[in-house]
């Protein structure tokens, strides 16, 4: 249960600092460009990269808490740019393979979600 809690915890915080990033971006660049998108997205990826570097797995509730919880309800790309550097490590074609069917397929899938919204 305790693995829970920590994973809500962190989600909970990190929702609302991606929501002040993206707030925060808006005010200060515009809306013509998802800046506060971005920001998240590469902030998130260095942070999972640090705490992958320096969290060992006998600092289990600190994964749940800071990778899974905080980093996942920042942004999801931070776990998508560790998995990639892992597969990159192990293979090359895997790794593209990865990436580009993430991409591709998960811009596909919003698209096909989008026109059966309409």
């Amino acid at each position: 249960m305790i693995q829970i809690l920590l994973v809500a915890l962190g989600g909970a915080v990190g929702a609302v600092l991606r929501h002040g990033v993206g707030v925060g971006a808006a005010r200060w660049l515009g809306l013509g460009f998802p800046w506060g998108t971005l920001a998240v997205n590469v902030v998130g990826g260095f942070a999972m990269g640090l705490l992958a570097a320096r969290v060992g797995p006998e600092q289990e509730h600190l994964r749940l808490l800071l990778g899974v919880g905080l980093l996942g309800g920042f942004t999801t790309f931070s776990a998508f740019s560790l998995e990639s550097i892992r597969l990159m490590e192990q293979s090359a074609g895997a790794a593209a393979l990865y990436i580009g069917a993430s991409v591709f397929l998960s811009i596909a899938a919003c698209w096909a979600g989008f026109a059966l919204g309409r």
